[in-house]
């Protein structure tokens, strides 16, 4: 699913990551482990296009494209999911209008059609009940006033609605109690369809998960 090939990045002029090498087998749920500052959320950050990180050599082969040029919108188009650590909080935009473009974004560039408002609905309210996520926190803003529990599972009911083919998340057991641990645990396993590549230093949240591979990386090389 995802191939990296030689990568270097720098930020600021500063080199972060040094000829990285990297398979993610398709339907995986593989292990990026290393101590603080080594590099992994560089590397989710250079996989997900922000601009802040420069691509000095290599290549992000995503599901057989070369998706190096492209930028974070095109790269969450072709299905690539990040579940950030932390997160924004956005004032004035509600969860239930951001989930509703968000979805109708994917629909269309997968399908071709628009979404409908009661499809829409349709899906949230079936994701949302799967989750145990109260209606009115559709009319809250997003991350606004949310505990870290709490954006986890927003984080789940995004990742759910969208269904994408490959999910990044960036230490999702952090700032999580152990029942939001187990739910993320146990979706990251029920959706077989998504290759997931995940970040955790606790040894009791990747137990639950049983990754499939694991991949460790320090001072920005990776040393397995």
């Amino acid at each position: 699913m995802l191939n990296i090939e030689n990568l270097s990045v720098s930020l600021d002029g500063k080199t972060l990551l040094s000829d990285i090498n990297m398979t993610v087998a398709r339907g995986a749920r593989h292990l990026l482990r290393g101590a603080n500052g080594s590099g992994k959320s560089t590397l989710v950050q250079t996989i997900a296009a922000n601009p802040e990180y420069t691509i000095t050599n290599g290549k992000i082969i995503f599901d057989g494209t070369d998706i190096t040029p492209e930028n974070t919108t095109a790269r969450a188009l072709r299905g690539i999911f990040i579940g950030a650590q932390n997160v924004p909080e956005i004032s004035g935009l509600t969860v239930l209008t951001f989930l509703k473009y968000a979805l109708m974004a994917h629909t269309h560039y997968q399908t071709g059609r628009d979404l409908s408002m009661g499809e829409f609905l349709q899906k949230l309210n079936a994701v949302r009940e799967s989750l145990s996520i109260p209606a009115d926190w559709l009319n809250r803003f997003v991350n606004v006033g949310f505990s870290g529990g709490e954006r986890k599972r927003l984080m789940l009911l995004q990742l759910k609605l969208v269904n994408p083919k490959f999910a990044i998340l960036d230490e999702p057991d952090s700032g999580a109690d152990a029942e939001t641990q187990s739910l993320i645990a146990d979706t990251i396993k029920s959706m077989t369809d998504t290759t997931f590549l995940f970040i955790s230093h606790q040894s009791a949240f990747t137990d639950m998960i049983v990754p499939t591979a694991i991949t460790n990386i320090a001072d920005g090389k990776i040393k397995n």
